[in-house]
């Protein structure tokens, strides 16, 4: 759960929170294999990765203004850092989107 708090609780807690909506759309959908169950599924799992990639987009947009700020006197290893933890909630995003359109094969493959 370190990656929760190194990614930025702003983006990463409410990430945490649709991947669990996801899954619990999923084990409800396994009971009952409706559209809107699909439906769901596939939109908030697209939802997650858009606003994981906002969620890098606005800390680039920090990181940039404080180079901008700091005169270009950067070291390599900071700026490696930085962009390292504005990739988590991308990544995490992504792997929602990810199980979210595995969950909606399997609940397809499912449908009689």
């Amino acid at each position: 759960m370190n990656f929760i708090l190194e990614g930025g609780p702003l983006f990463m807690v409410p990430l945490l929170i649709l991947l669990i909506i996801v899954v619990i759309l999923f084990v409800k959908g396994l009971k009952d294999n409706s559209e809107k169950n699909y439906k769901l599924i596939k939109e908030i799992s697209l939802f997650a990765f858009v606003f994981g990639v906002l969620g890098f987009v606005i800390g680039l947009l920090g990181a940039l203004e404080a180079i901008s700020a700091n005169s270009g006197n950067m070291s390599p290893s900071i700026l490696a850092g930085g962009f390292k933890v504005g990739l988590l909630s991308p990544t995490f995003g992504m792997v929602i989107f990810l199980m979210g359109k595995l969950f909606t094969i399997i609940l397809t493959s499912m449908k009689k």
